[in-house]
């Protein structure tokens, strides 16, 4: 199943349609998709067996598929490649901090930038479907809604401005969490857990990986994370990025007003990011 947004609807995506979800329920579920996560698995229930119409026409750009999460956590270090170039040893524990979910946007946007040291980091986002608190890995998958691609956008000077540095305000400006096209449920992949993710900015791949590579998989992911905070229908999980982020090439390439990202993985879709 393939779930996103029109005009902030929920909406079942359907080859090159979509089917809305409030109408084709006769209003049971919908149309705020935030509604939709928050009786998930009825919903699954629904959608797996009830008749959808046909499919209308998308002649219109899609919406972040969970625009207004309660809870937004994101991992740093979570590829030893990109550990090895930022410097660091790979953690022991997941390095966890927050995307305000202020910043989350859609698929296709344009990002104004807020300063001279923005960055991108390509990666896999897992959405929560059914909340719960204290979970365990080996029942984490079942707790998943969906995967959706993510960008984590990032003004450097910001992020680590002061001794120690401090990561999420300068990872949560306006249109700094593209994410999309779709949220896909787990068994729509033949592996959800190994995945093929790249960033290319300007048609130049620069970010290559396979999800596989995470040293904290989504199942201990939530494990670890549910283990402190109980999670919410909708809360999204920014799992890390790999290597070939700007702010460690050499010299330093940071994002300007001409550039294009695309941010891609396979059996999700991609995300296409402009500059201003």
């Amino acid at each position: 199943m393939r779930l996103s947004t029109v005009d902030d609807r929920a909406v079942l995506l359907s080859g090159d349609g979509f089917v809305d979800v409030a109408l084709a329920s006769d209003g049971r579920f919908g149309p705020d998709p935030m509604a939709v996560l928050e009786h998930w698995t009825a919903f699954r229930v629904w959608a797996a067996n009830a008749p959808l119409p046909p499919a209308q026409p998308l002649d219109r750009g899609l919406d972040a598929p969970v625009p207004r999460p309660r809870q937004v956590f994101a991992i740093a270090l979570n590829y030893p490649p990109h550990a090895a170039e930022a410097g660091f040893q790979p953690p022991a524990d997941p390095l966890v901090f927050t995307k305000f979910p202020t910043c989350i946007t859609g698929p296709d946007t344009t990002v104004e930038l807020p300063g001279d040291r923005v960055d991108w980091e390509v990666e896999l986002v897992a959405v929560i479907g059914v909340g719960g608190h204290r979970i365990a890995a080996e029942d984490a998958w079942e707790h998943v809604a969906g995967l959706t691609v993510g960008q984590d956008l990032s003004e450097r000077g910001v992020q680590l401005l002061g001794t120690p540095p401090q990561f999420s305000l300068g990872k949560s400006f306006p249109g700094f969490g593209p994410t999309g096209p779709a949220l896909v449920t787990p068994d729509e992949f033949p592996d959800p857990a190994d995945l093929r993710l790249t960033t290319e900015l300007n048609g130049t791949v620069v970010q290559k990986a396979r999800t596989g590579e995470m040293i904290f998989g989504v199942p201990e992911l939530i494990a670890r994370l549910s283990a402190i905070c109980p999670l919410l229908p909708g809360d999204l999980i920014f799992t890390g990025t790999p290597a070939g982020v700007g702010n460690r090439m050499t010299p330093p390439r940071y994002l300007g007003p001409d550039d294009v990202l695309v941010s891609r993985i396979e059996g999700i879709g991609e995300l296409r990011t402009r500059f201003r």
